[in-house]
């Protein structure tokens, strides 16, 4: 079993950054791709960003690319979503999951394992 931990969400104006965290309690972390997913109030979720088991690939929403950087740390077990530019669009719960059997996948049907979500809110 994989539990992912979410942190770094709060409370930022736009035009802000945030730097969010998802820590994986599994030592062969380094072994699956991990996403992070949004969801807003009354919309479906959705993806943001993903990246591969090495780092080496990474795909991003139209919406985030050029704001938002994800990268991993598998020396810590750790992937983390870089959120430059923030907007009051940007405000979601954020998810991220992981999963051992793709490359880094857009759709979340793909992911088995996921977070409980971090509160993300921009401000006008």
């Amino acid at each position: 079993q994989v539990q992912l931990v979410e942190s770094g969400g709060g409370l930022v104006q736009t035009g802000d950054s945030l730097m969010l965290s998802c820590t994986a309690s599994i030592r062969t972390f380094s072994n699956y791709a991990v996403g992070w997913f949004r969801q807003a109030p009354g919309k479906e979720r959705e993806f943001v960003a993903t990246i591969d088991w090495s780092g080496g690939t990474r795909d991003y929403d139209d919406s985030v690319k050029g704001r938002f950087h994800i990268s991993r740390d598998n020396a810590k077990n750790t992937v983390y979503l870089q959120m430059n530019s923030l907007n009051p669009d940007d405000t979601a719960v954020y998810y991220c999951a992981a999963d051992p059997n793709y490359s880094g996948s857009r759709y979340y049907v793909h992911y088995t394992y996921w977070g409980q979500g971090t509160q993300v809110t921009v401000s006008s």
